[in-house]
């Protein structure tokens, strides 16, 4: 059964990796567009439309989502989501379902330029772009997506262990980008969110992508950022990440 499932994973990673690429050079100048034409509103229509796009293209993998959440997540107030990171399927899946908060990304500087649509989304659609070997240009950017999101009633995607984790279990959660972001965010909601099975994509190095995988986002209580001391929140919200993650035997 295993090897059936990687043969037949070799014509659908192709498919996949097709449409893909399609889907960013066919949303770049849709971009363009959108944000020339109708601003901030008219980027981030096109901005939907490829994450929704993306999506899709996980389905010729046989993929399953599901993005697991009880709670009421407010739309008044600014959202800083703290997740872990496993693959980057994790950044269009968390765009298109919490679009009502108009998630900008902590990225690091080097994706912001020669990757169609992403680059440009990056660059234009408000995330913070950081150099991770100059920290005070890191907390300068940091600050100021922070006052941004806070006047706006957006939301900012902070993955603390810096780098994604290649085989599920989570890395060593890092303070500092969500202390800035809390600091400069006095109104924020904290939104801790489990990612599990993302991972799996690249278990064979990305050529096979693997085929069949349930990718899940549960969604954990959201936390008023002022109601703890920074510490308190630090660790109460890193516990509830890595305590719902599911480590595969």
């Amino acid at each position: 059964m295993k090897i059936l499932k990687k043969i037949i994973s070799y014509p659908l990673t192709v498919l996949y990796y097709l449409g893909f690429g399609l889907t960013l050079l066919i949303f770049h100048p849709l971009q363009w567009l959108g944000l020339k034409l109708g601003g901030y509103k008219g980027h981030q229509f096109f901005v939907n439309g490829l994450n929704f796009t993306l999506i899709k293209c996980l389905h010729i993998l046989g993929t399953r989502i599901s993005f697991r959440n009880k709670y009421n997540i407010p739309t008044d107030k600014p959202l800083i989501i703290v997740t872990n990171h496993q693959s980057l399927n994790d950044i269009p899946t968390i765009s298109w379902y919490l679009r009502k908060n108009s998630p900008k990304f902590v990225s690091k500087q080097e994706l912001g330029k020669g990757i169609p649509s992403v680059s440009f989304n990056l660059r234009h659609g408000g995330s913070a772009l950081i150099d991770r070997k100059n920290p005070k240009q890191a907390l300068t950017v940091l600050k100021t997506l922070g006052q941004y999101i806070e006047k706006n009633n957006y939301s900012a995607v902070i993955f603390p262990e810096g780098t994604r984790s290649r085989d599920g279990k989570p890395k060593r959660f890092s303070e500092n980008g969500l202390k800035m972001l809390v600091k400069y965010t006095p109104n924020a909601v904290v939104l801790p969110i489990t990612i599990n099975n993302s991972w799996q994509f690249l278990k064979y190095g990305g050529f096979p992508m693997e085929v069949g995988v349930h990718l899940t986002f549960d969604v954990h209580e959201p936390i008023e950022a002022k109601s703890l001391k920074f510490l308190e929140l630090f660790e109460k919200v890193e516990k509830t990440i890595k305590n719902a993650v599911v480590l595969q035997p």
